[in-house]
């Protein structure tokens, strides 16, 4: 061939090569470009999605006490108004009886799956609603409605305003406190107890829990005759009379063990135990007394005569941490009290009943209780 021919040759490669790779590359793009339109992705797949459904507002439960309101239906739109405006349902209400004063309501507002449940009532139905809740993690809501509110009072939350202590409640710091058992001995022949005492408790009517104090002899004697309308009337202020009428009645023969120790015996008006230091009217029994600290406080007071009350009365105004054999203080774990005579015994204010025996113990950091501020005014988490 001459070299025209070849080169019309090379040409005529060269296109064809390129044809063949034009072809090839179309093919290639085909699918991509005339696939079935039912295999494509709609148009709706690149819109924006509706805005998922918010999640269900969170839901508290009010355990109250109706004998301790005139007008119920206005604290109920109190505490509805307070939820509305922090965004969470309107409360689930659920009444205490005289069969009940708080345990099996406390059980059916856990039942319903609820965020938080508050006790709006004396002292006695924040000790019942605080003994269901235990080991639960339910937060827990301190309202006032009693006279005396002794847990909220150590715990410097709102005592004389309802909705701050509902919002309190809602939107406070989480803190585990301690709970106190008494557990009173069954086979103590002398046990006489009130009616109705731990009625539909989980524990049943001889193990209790307190928050604040326990104490027999002389405190519950006071609180036992005590006047219920006169503290509606004048608050705190209303035991006053009956200290007066009792201060100097008849001392007792008490022994005591703590922490599985010795045995101590001696002549008393009084055995006090207590989880936190602050009583009626502001004054710290217990000045050292933590609600978290682990420990129980224990006092036997045992003035007998007009000097030596008066010492230990200065020294309680004083916070002084002194012992002395009219005022003796220990720490412990758990302790055993027997007296020689039954003596009124009381919890957190309440009266439970007569006995000569009992046990307490302290259980560490098992109840979650909202709260403004800590330990020492500190926050807490």
């Amino acid at each position: 061939m001459s070299g025209e021919t070849w080169t019309f040759v090379g040409i005529a490669v060269a296109v064809v090569f390129a044809v063949v790779g034009l072809v090839l590359v179309l093919q290639s793009r085909e699918p991509g470009r005339h696939a079935d339109p039912g295999t494509r992705p709609s148009r709706d797949a690149f819109r924006q999605g509706e805005a998922p459904e918010p999640p269900p507002r969170k839901r508290a439960a009010v355990v109250v006490n109706p004998t301790k309101f005139e007008d119920l239906d206005e604290v109920h739109e109190k505490l509805k108004k307070v939820c509305a405006d922090h965004d969470w349902d309107d409360p689930l209400f659920l009444e205490t009886t005289k069969d009940d004063v708080g345990f099996g309501q406390t059980r059916e507002a856990l039942e319903q799956g609820v965020d938080l449940v508050c006790a709006l009532g004396g002292d006695g139905t924040v000790r019942a609603v605080g003994e269901e809740l235990v080991g639960t993690d339910v937060p827990f809501g301190l309202l006032p409605g009693g006279t005396g509110n002794l847990l909220a009072r150590n715990l410097l939350l709102p005592v004389d305003d309802l909705e701050k202590a509902m919002a309190v409640a809602l939107t406070g710091r989480n803190r585990r406190i301690d709970v106190a058992w008494m557990v009173l001995d069954e086979d103590d022949e002398s046990l006489e107890l009130e009616e109705g005492a731990g009625a539909n408790s989980s524990s049943g009517p001889r193990k209790h829990a307190f928050f604040v104090m326990a104490g027999l002899g002389l405190d519950a004697a006071i609180m036992d005759s005590t006047s219920e309308e006169l503290k509606k009337r004048i608050g705190w202020a209303a035991y006053v009379p009956s200290g007066f009428s009792h201060w100097l009645g008849d001392r007792f023969t008490t022994t005591v063990a703590i922490d599985g120790g010795a045995e101590e015996t001696k002549r008393a008006r009084m055995v006090v135990i207590g989880n936190c230091g602050k009583i009626t009217g502001g004054i710290e029994l217990m000045p050292d007394a933590e609600p978290d600290d682990g420990l129980l406080d224990l006092i036997v007071l045992a003035p007998r005569g007009v000097a030596a009350w008066a010492s230990v009365a200065a020294r309680v105004v004083t916070r002084s941490d002194r012992t002395s054999s009219d005022l003796s203080r220990s720490k412990c774990t758990a302790a055993t009290v027997r007296v020689d005579e039954k003596q009124r015994v009381q919890l957190d204010g309440d009266i439970i009943g007569e006995a000569s025996r009992l046990a307490v113990e302290i259980e560490p950091r098992a109840v979650v209780v909202r709260t403004e501020v800590g330990k020492n005014g500190s926050p807490t988490s």
